[in-house]
C-alpha cells in the first residue's frame, strides 16, 4: 500500500469519525438546548402562577371585607366607578373605598415601577375603559368563557424586548355582585381575568448566548478527547438538576414566609395520616392564626403585615421539632403536623410557640397567636376531619380571648 493512499484512508477515517462525533454532539446540545428553553418556559409559568394566585388571594382578602379604606392624603383620588366611594370620620378626615379591581391596578403600578413584572385586570364587560383587553387578553378571554382551556400563556416582542405572556379567568362569586351587580353575571361564569408579564430579555439573551457557546463546545470538543466530551456533558446535566430542584423547591414553598405552601402541607398531612391508619402511631397538628392581623394591616400597612407573617414563621420554624411539618395553611393561618406525637406533647410545642411568637413586635405592638391542638383518632375519617377539629379549637381560643391554646 503506497504512502499516499494510506494517508488517504487515515485522513477518510479521521474525517468520519470526527463528522460523527460532530453529529453526536450536535443532537446532544441540540437536546440540551431545548430542555433548558423548556425548563425556563416552565418556570415563567410557575412565577406567573404565582403571581396570579398571589393577586387572586389579595382580591378575595379585599372582597371578603367589602372593600378597604384608605385615606385621601395627596396623589389618592376617588374611584369615579363606585356609588358613594368617600367617608368623612368625626375628625374630619376623609377615606375612600379601593374594590378588588381598583386595589389590583394600583398594585400592578407599584409593581411595574419597581421593575419586577406587569400585571393587567380585564373583562370583556368593562366598568372601566382602562382595563380594556389587548389581542392576547381579549382571545384569552373568549377561550376561557367556552371552557377550552384554563389558562394560557405565550410569548411576545413588545418594543424590541421579550415578554412572557399568562392569563388565568376570575370566575364570579358572591362577594363580586357588590360591584358587578348591574352586569347581569351569574355566580361562577367568568367576569374577567388578570394578565401576567413578566420580562425576559436578559434570560433570552442568556439562552442565545449559551446556544451560541454550547455550538463552539461543540465544535472544540470533536478535535478534543472523549474524556473532555463526558466532562462537559457531566457540567450541563448537573446544572440542569439544580435548574429542576430549583423549581421543584419553588413549586411546594410559600413564598412570603418560605415555609411549605398549603398544596404541599396537606400532601404531607394526607401521608401521615396514611401511616397512623397503617402504624396506629400518634399523629398531632396545631393550627395557629395570628390575632388581630387585620388590625396590623389596617394600621401599619400590608407590608408591615407580610413582615409580621414572615417573622412569625420564622419563630415557629425555630421553635418545632427537626421532624415537624410546617406549612402556611393560608392568609394568616400556620398548619403544623407532628408525627408520632401525644397530644400533650403537642399542647406543650403549641405553648412554646405563643410564649416565642409573643417576644416579636411592630412599631411596639405586640404579636400574639391563637392556637388549636388536636391529635388525630380512629373515628377520624380524613384529613379534613382533622382540619374541622383543629378549627374548632382554634375559634374557641378565639373566643375565650384569644393568645391562647386550646
Amino acid at each position: 500500500m503506497s504512502a499516499m493512499k494510506e494517508k488517504n484512508i487515515y485522513k477518510t477515517f479521521i474525517m468520519s469519525t470526527s463528522l460523527v462525533i460532530a453529529l453526536v454532539l450536535s443532537g446532544i446540545f441540540l437536546d440540551m438546548a431545548i430542555r433548558t428553553r423548556q425548563l425556563l418556559n416552565e418556570e415563567n409559568i410557575i412565577q406567573a402562577r404565582i403571581v396570579f394566585n398571589t393577586i387572586v388571594l389579595a382580591r378575595k382578602w379585599n372582597a371578603n371585607h367589602g372593600g378597604v379604606y384608605v385615606e385621601k392624603k395627596k396623589g389618592v383620588e376617588s374611584n369615579p366607578y363606585l356609588e358613594n366611594p368617600d367617608i368623612t370620620t368625626v375628625d374630619g378626615r376623609v377615606f375612600t373605598l379601593r374594590n378588588p379591581a381598583l386595589m389590583t391596578r394600583e398594585i400592578s403600578e407599584y409593581a411595574e415601577k419597581e421593575g419586577l413584572f406587569k400585571f393587567h385586570i380585564t373583562s370583556l364587560r368593562l366598568i372601566n375603559p382602562h382595563n380594556k383587553p389587548d389581542e392576547f387578553e381579549e382571545k384569552a378571554l373568549r377561550q376561557f368563557e367556552t371552557g377550552a382551556v384554563k389558562e394560557l400563556s405565550r410569548t411576545e416582542l413588545v418594543n424590541k424586548r421579550r415578554y412572557f405572556r399568562y392569563m388565568a379567568p376570575l370566575y364570579i362569586e358572591q362577594d363580586c355582585l357588590q360591584c358587578h351587580k348591574h352586569q347581569n353575571y351569574a355566580i361562577g361564569e367568568v367576569r374577567g381575568g388578570i394578565s401576567i408579564s413578566l420580562d425576559i430579555e436578559k434570560l433570552q439573551s442568556k439562552i442565545s448566548y449559551n446556544t451560541i457557546t454550547i455550538v463552539v463546545f461543540g465544535i472544540i470538543t470533536t478535535l478534543l478527547l472523549l474524556g473532555l466530551i463526558y466532562f462537559f456533558m457531566s457540567r450541563l446535566i448537573k446544572k440542569l438538576e439544580e435548574a429542576r430542584q430549583t423549581i421543584e423547591q419553588i413549586a411546594i414553598t410559600d413564598q412570603l414566609t418560605d415555609v411549605f405552601n398549603r398544596r404541599h402541607i396537606m400532601s404531607r398531612f394526607e401521608e401521615e395520616f396514611e401511616k397512623f391508619k397503617r402504624l396506629k402511631k400518634n399523629v398531632s397538628c396545631i393550627m395557629a392564626d395570628v390575632d388581630n392581623f387585620k388590625a396590623v394591616n389596617d394600621s401599619y400597612g400590608h407590608l408591615a403585615g407580610d413582615q409580621v407573617l414572615k417573622a412569625i414563621s420564622r419563630r415557629i420554624r425555630n421553635t418545632v421539632r427537626a421532624y415537624d411539618i410546617l406549612g402556611r395553611y393560608g392568609g394568616e393561618e400556620f398548619l403544623i403536623i407532628m408525627p408520632d406525637t401525644s397530644v400533650e406533647d403537642a399542647r406543650e410545642l403549641a405553648e412554646r410557640i405563643r410564649t416565642r411568637v409573643k417576644e416579636e413586635t411592630v412599631n411596639n405592638a405586640t404579636i400574639t397567636l391563637s392556637l388549636g391542638v388536636v391529635c388525630v383518632e380512629e373515628s377520624d375519617r380524613s384529613v379534613d376531619d382533622i382540619i374541622r377539629r383543629a378549627d374548632q379549637n382554634l375559634y374557641k381560643a378565639k373566643k375565650d380571648g384569644k393568645d391562647r391554646v386550646v
